[in-house]
């Protein structure tokens, strides 16, 4: 088991999502910034941030249930991103690489949670 949130590859790839993601809307049209931007970042912070509070907490039940509550994010970001490309908003290989890799955590969360 990893030493520390930090260690684990699903956090600092979330990590990585987040930064994209604020890259990416920066792009969006200004009247979005309280919109699907705004949705996008505070989602894509939430799966980071669910990882890291969840690795805290005292018991397997708990840290299940906050990647539980990550994975949703994930989920979230993954519709948010299909809006987003739907209405052609983005640079679309950014919304790739977007989609790509939430994907990619979608599934290592799952995966981290049924191994607890």
């Amino acid at each position: 088991m990893a030493k520390s949130y930090r260690d684990l590859v699903v956090w600092q790839k979330a990590i990585r999502l987040t930064t994209l993601l604020y890259r990416l809307t920066q792009q969006f049209p200004r009247e979005e910034i309280y919109g699907l931007s705004s949705q996008l970042r505070r989602a894509g912070v939430s799966v980071a941030s669910n990882i890291a509070e969840g690795s805290g907490r005292g018991t397997k039940g708990e840290y299940r249930s906050f990647l539980g509550m990550a994975r949703g994010s994930a989920l979230e970001i993954q519709t948010q991103l299909t809006v987003a490309r739907e209405l052609g908003y983005g640079e679309p290989k950014q919304l790739s690489l977007s989609e790509q890799l939430v994907e990619e955590i979608s599934r290592m969360l799952w995966s981290l949670s049924h191994k607890l």
